[in-house]
């Protein structure tokens, strides 16, 4: 019997929360629309903004910015608040494509949370199920050459994997300078009577 593998045990799940975040954004969307209330969806970048950057309260613990808060709580509010802010940010988005700024900054934003969803979802679990499957290996006393052939594309997926935060930072960076631009853009440009 073969042993499970990795893109069905972790790629596909992570694919399938991809998926949702689209589904949800697109049926949040259509929902605003077909009830008439799109203004509201005009709103919601503020309180997702908001969220976004409460969730940068784990980087800041991580890299000693601040020394409260407990850090696997701090990953898990990190997580959640960044996905919740990202949700309301893309419905505030919408399907309106009036200006390319505020576009660059939510396709920048979507890269981001994809990659920190690679971070949450994949690389800590794919790194045990690769192990488990050595011990596997081990225990049914598999050579050490033909468990590592056979593991060979898991260790190669894992290691593509393995650098996920190399770019989830820079996107991040780009994310932020493009979202600040749409936000002096809105205040500039604001009908201020």
């Amino acid at each position: 019997m073969s042993a499970p593998s990795l893109w069905r045990q972790q790629i596909l799940p992570f694919s399938l929360a991809v998926v949702l975040l689209a589904a949800v954004t697109l049926l949040g969307d259509y929902l605003l629309h077909r009830v008439e209330l799109v203004w509201i969806g005009r709103y919601l970048g503020i309180p997702g903004t908001i969220l976004i950057l409460a969730s940068l309260t784990y980087s800041l613990r991580k890299r000693k910015v601040i020394s409260w808060g407990e850090p696997k709580r701090l990953l898990a509010f990190h997580e959640f608040t960044a996905w919740l802010g990202s949700l309301l940010v893309l419905l505030h988005a919408g399907i309106h494509f009036t200006a390319i700024l505020p576009w660059l900054a939510t396709v920048a934003m979507g890269i981001n949370v994809i990659s920190g969803m690679v971070g949450k979802f994949l690389l800590n679990r794919s790194r045990r199920h690769v192990q488990q499957q050595r011990d596997r290996f081990q225990l049914r006393g598999l050579p050490l050459p033909e468990a590592e052939r056979a593991l060979f594309w898991d260790a190669v997926t894992l290691d593509a994997m393995a650098k996920w935060r190399r770019i989830h930072i820079p996107i991040f960076v780009v994310f932020a300078v493009l979202a600040l631009g749409h936000i002096v853009s809105i205040f500039l440009l604001w009908g201020w009577k």
